[in-house]
């Protein structure tokens, strides 16, 4: 069943809004898609802090076109198109999508939109490559973490060494 022209207007200004907030989008070509596909899809990108929806062409392109990208073309695109909008940081919607893609053959990676620019495939594909937020908040706790281990090992040793000295004194002395 076809949808009224309310309700279009209605996912256009959800996808607009959408466009508006976002970090970063990443956008699929889908075909072989299934209920199953879209329902593993959905928990992955819950816990990613992404959004997903399969939208038409001519809807996503007046969803950009409000959002204020008028020189998105969705109709350049092959077949449907699977989004994904990234509100939490610029990589987490380039992640999802590369790792279906990897799952699904029969799809892949056709555009994105990356800090208020339309992007190449190219470049969704290397951002899908960096690490996280999380990751990289991670490696600098660990790198500021690293230095205070260091010198805490240092004096442990010392300290060691010295425990090990008298042991071997002790051992000597007859009591």
């Amino acid at each position: 069943m076809s949808k009224t022209r309310t309700q279009k207007e209605a996912v256009v200004e959800i996808l607009a809004d959408k466009m508006r907030r976002m970090k970063s989008a990443a956008f699929v070509s889908v075909h072989g898609y299934t209920m199953k596909d879209a329902d593993a899809l959905r928990i992955k990108a819950k816990q990613a802090g992404v959004e997903v929806a399969v939208t038409k062409k001519t809807l996503l392109k007046r969803a950009a076109d409000q959002a204020g990208f008028a020189n998105f073309d969705a109709h350049a695109f092959e077949g449907s198109i699977l989004s994904a909008f990234s509100f939490s940081d610029e990589v987490s919607a380039a992640k999802l999508l590369a790792a279906l893609v990897k799952e699904k053959t029969d799809m892949k990676i056709v555009g994105g939109i990356l800090e208020g620019e339309i992007v190449e495939v190219e470049k969704i594909k290397m951002l899908a490559t960096l690490p996280g937020k999380q990751e990289l908040l991670g490696k600098m706790v660990g790198s500021l973490q690293a230095p205070i281990s260091g010198f805490v090992n240092v004096l442990v040793g010392n300290l060691r060494g010295l425990v090990t000295v008298l042991k071997a004194v002790q051992e000597k002395k007859p009591v």
